[in-house]
């Protein structure tokens, strides 16, 4: 049965971590479709805007330049169809400067011509670009790129501008212009690499006969995606709670049945062994009677019949025992309340308990002898039967007991100490507790984990209270308070 419970175990244990890495799973890969998806809307958004900036560019264009593009088409060596794209620009700088004098512009006024129509005429009056376009897609896909060019000339692409539109459609992202190895025809974007503070990038060609594009990088906002996500967690968390409750669960009822189990053999095992040492005294008792010669001598005979009366207030006793811990209130367990003289019942006590031959037990009764409690004498002797047997039981080849009492305030305050194994502290709080074992006894001595307990059943039915001070391998001391 223990190689079972400890395979349930580890099973559950396997069973939860699977579930919780399964779960983990499931939601990283919902997080991480929630930041695709995120990307590719804001990909479209931004589409959306470099098309609104160009339009705007169109309309701030210089007049008075003048871009005229062909597109002709051949066969390379290989015998496939080749483009070649050729753009002339130009422009009549003296218009554009409002000069109308014929002669060389001054450095000034080329440096003001330049701002006007961008440096990639270099300056020159007129430009011609004759670029292999054979990568294009498309024919459609060259004429926009020559279009492009003229805009480009036209109305230079800045990072102002497209960053003024991007905030209107509140996306804020890092914008840089770029020159890249090769003709890029279209929008390219780059997906984030890292689900911790995620970012991707969207390269936008803006000239690509010259190779420029816009660098636009972006951070995704893990907070709204996981707002977003938010009933998801819930829930996922809300399930994962619940399956975990019932697998614990199920795997504590599975340990409580065994253990209850190990408690009714543990139980019958100590029912017995109890029951056998009376019932032995008996069978001794009744064939002493049944011997006729044993029966004339007088001392004889009243020595069997004293073991037999306490044979069977023994017998008497463990049942009354065994009926009171099934009580479910203290207030069900009758009382014959009497006078009691605590040092004589300590003192008979002391004598009836058993002293195994291998150990050294002394035991010290210091109460006053004419101190006298109101109880239940029959209890109050099975209360005290029970420490000094603890204290004898768990002990080492040597335990002393001590028993002292005083009163005060009407309240007699009754203390038994050994100097045996001691409680461990994660136990202590818990020895009163019906069929608790401590962790240090199982194993070693026989027992239900009754005697604590009935122990105090029978204190708190007299009203009373009992408290234990214990260090582990130095010795408890039981502390009952009775009303005098």
């Amino acid at each position: 049965m223990e190689k079972r419970i400890k395979t349930l175990y580890i099973i559950t244990i396997v069973a939860i971590l699977a579930f919780l890495g399964m779960q983990a799973y499931w939601l990283y890969g919902r997080y991480e479709f929630s930041l695709r998806e995120y990307e590719h809307h804001t990909e479209a958004v931004i589409a959306d805007v470099l098309v609104e900036y160009n339009k705007e560019r169109d309309k701030k264009g210089v007049g008075e330049i003048k871009t005229s593009y062909s597109l002709s088409h051949g066969v390379d060596y290989a015998g496939h169809t080749s483009r070649k794209v050729t753009v002339t620009s130009s422009f009549n700088g003296r218009k554009l400067l409002g000069i109308d004098e014929e002669r060389n512009l001054t450095d000034e006024e080329i440096e003001r011509l330049a701002e006007i129509v961008t440096d990639s005429l270099n300056r020159v009056e007129e430009k011609k670009l004759s670029i292999d376009a054979s990568t294009a897609p498309s024919d459609g896909a060259a004429w926009a790129a020559m279009r492009n060019f003229d805009l480009e000339v036209q109305s230079p692409f800045t990072i102002q501008g497209l960053d003024s539109l991007l905030k209107k459609e509140n996306i804020t992202a890092i914008l840089s212009l770029t020159t890249t190895d090769s003709i890029m025809w279209k929008l390219a974007m780059h997906g984030h690499k890292s689900f911790v503070n995620p970012h991707f990038q969207i390269i936008s060609p803006y000239s690509e006969l010259e190779r420029k594009a816009v660098v636009i990088d972006c951070a995704i906002p893990t907070s709204d995606i996981l707002k977003e996500m938010g009933w998801t967690l819930v829930l996922a968390f809300i399930l994962s709670s619940f399956l975990i409750v019932c697998l614990v669960w199920q795997f504590k009822t599975i340990v409580r049945l065994s253990r209850l189990d190990r408690l009714r053999n543990s139980f019958i095992t100590t029912m017995i062994h109890e029951l056998k040492r009376p019932i032995s005294t008996l069978k001794m008792c009744v064939s002493g009677l049944d011997n006729e010669r044993m029966m004339e001598d007088r001392e004889v005979k009243k020595e069997i019949l004293s073991e037999t009366r306490n044979a069977l207030d023994n017998l008497s006793a463990y049942f009354s025992k065994l009926r009171d811990i099934t009580f479910n209130n203290v207030e069900q367990i009758p009382l014959n309340i009497q006078s009691v003289n605590l040092h004589e019942l300590f003192e008979t006590v002391a004598t009836a308990a058993v002293k195994p031959a291998d150990k050294i037990v002394e035991v010290s009764n210091g109460i006053d002898k004419g101190l006298v409690v109101s109880a239940d004498y029959s209890h109050l002797y099975n209360i005290l039967n029970n420490l000094v047997e603890n204290a004898i039981k768990y002990s080492g080849p040597k335990v002393e007991i001590n028993a002292a009492a005083s009163e005060k305030d009407g309240m007699v305050e009754l203390r038994v100490c050994d100097t045996g194994n001691g409680i461990a502290a994660g136990d202590v709080r818990h020895i009163f507790k019906r069929f608790y074992r401590g962790k240090a006894s199982i194993g070693e001595q026989p027992g239900m984990g009754l005697g604590l307990t009935y122990v105090k059943l029978l204190v708190d039915a007299h009203g009373g209270d009992i408290s234990v001070e214990s260090s582990e391998g130095k010795g408890t001391c039981f502390t009952i308070t009775l009303p005098q």
